[in-house]
């Protein structure tokens, strides 16, 4: 395996580079089952530890916190040590971690078990990012993301929907330890994975030298960059709806449709697994575009936003019962067509030795203004008022992501200028 990015544009052997996909496919899954499966055994908690709407928003708002916390850190050593072995250390933390919710015996202890699941799985996404976008040649980048992130629907939608039949048949406990085992057994397989050569964190100057980044260089990297910045927030304003979906919508389900507690698990599950549709399709017409308009990784975003934006409000404000369920699930499975495009600028824009940094700084903005917040917030409101109250702001956080995609992708060419232009090499 000797090739450096010479079989078409693959750092790898292209059924190596498969093989690899494969297994942080399968990982991303259990990532989310682990995360997610909480979700549809609010009642089943809330019945055993009287507990309410807010608390149970933490046990899912915690995880990201930590993530958003630890992401960054965890980063810089993916980009200067190994993506690699990071990934397979962590993701067995993120295994044990859920296994141990299971033997947790009052709130707080479940709590802190949740923090511990959010430790492990902060470099998962930064490691996955920076790996795929060294494997696959930069004309796919969006086409691969595209694919890697339909795991996101699939590990959610399994958690969710395990999470309530386990919980019914078994105890909510035991939900836990089911879900930990697939991951524990991909992490150990992960630690003997290929990876590339530390890229070194140097460029170019005017006249031909090459000169090493200090650290006022590598916040330059960043700032002097637009379209990135508005794309972190961008997709942190999608993540904060597809999140309050996630958890809230079994809830919304039940209370305004009168759906049973397992049903209303598994009907939540299916609305966000339709995004395996979108994710990969989102990808496919983004590079196609993209092969006319060089900004379209940005200009889809936009479109597709604004579109989930208008179906969610119809859903909502126009329908009830069997056709409010229908267009949740076009919803479902159109929401996440701008995160193929969005994930590859994130790496298109910034120096090579610094991706996974990169995609940390994405992670860590959409978990402290997305993934965090919308429990919490959309806890609250239920709390205050009810749960149909809280669902319907959701769609205005879209229209705030499609302003920003926008004004990203009035930057991202001359962002592309900007980049320092580094061959990788495989590690031997």
């Amino acid at each position: 395996m000797k090739n450096t990015e010479d079989q078409k544009g693959y750092l790898f052997s292209k059924r190596y580079s498969n093989y690899v996909f494969l297994l942080l496919f399968l990982l991303y899954v259990f990532d989310y089952a682990d995360r997610m499966v909480v979700n549809s055994m609010f009642s089943f908690i809330q019945a055993e530890w009287a507990i309410n709407a807010t608390q149970s928003g933490w046990l899912v708002s915690i995880i990201y916190l930590s993530i958003g916390i630890l992401t960054f850190p965890v980063s810089l050593v993916i980009d200067r040590w190994s993506r690699t072995k990071t990934i397979g250390i962590m993701a067995i933390v993120w295994s044990l971690a859920t296994a141990l919710c299971a033997f947790t015996g009052n709130y707080v202890q479940l709590f802190m078990a949740r923090i511990l699941i959010g430790f492990g799985e902060a470099g998962y996404a930064p490691g996955g990012t920076a790996l795929i976008s060294g494997m696959y040649p930069l004309e796919k980048r969006s086409r691969i993301m595209g694919f890697w992130n339909a795991s996101i629907p699939i590990g959610s939608a399994i958690g969710v929907s395990m999470g309530g039949l386990i919980a019914a048949s078994l105890g909510w406990k035991h939900a836990f330890g089911i879900v930990a085992i697939p991951g524990l057994i991909v992490a150990i397989l992960f630690l003997f994975v290929k990876d590339y050569k530390t890229v070194d964190l140097s460029y170019v100057d005017k006249s031909n030298q090459k000169i090493k980044m200090e650290k006022k260089d590598m916040f330059r990297e960043f700032l002097s960059r637009p379209s990135v910045l508005f794309t972190y927030f961008g997709m942190a304003a999608i993540v904060f709806v597809t999140t309050a979906m996630i958890v809230w919508l079994p809830t919304y389900f039940a209370s305004e449709l009168s759906i049973e507690p397992k049903l209303a698990g598994t009907l939540a599950g299916a609305v966000m697994l339709l995004a395996l549709i979108g994710a990969p399709l989102g990808g496919y017409i983004t590079d196609k575009w993209r092969e006319r308009q060089t900004n379209a990784r940005l200009l889809f975003p936009t479109i597709s936003t604004l579109i989930s934006a208008l179906l969610l409000s119809i859903a909502l404000y126009l329908f009830k019962g069997t056709g409010q369920i229908i267009v949740l699930f076009i919803f479902g499975a159109w929401v996440m067509t701008f995160l193929a495009g969005a994930a590859a600028v994130t790496q298109d824009v910034i120096h090579p030795g610094m991706r996974a940094t990169s995609y940390a700084i994405a992670v860590a903005v959409q978990n402290l203004l997305g993934s965090f917040t919308a429990p919490i917030v959309l806890g609250k409101i239920s709390d205050l008022s009810n749960i149909k109250t809280a669902i319907s702001i959701l769609p205005f956080a879209l229209l705030i992501g499609t302003v920003l995609f926008y004004l990203g992708s009035r930057y991202y060419i001359s962002d592309m200028a900007k980049v320092t232009k580094i061959r990788l090499e495989v590690l031997e």
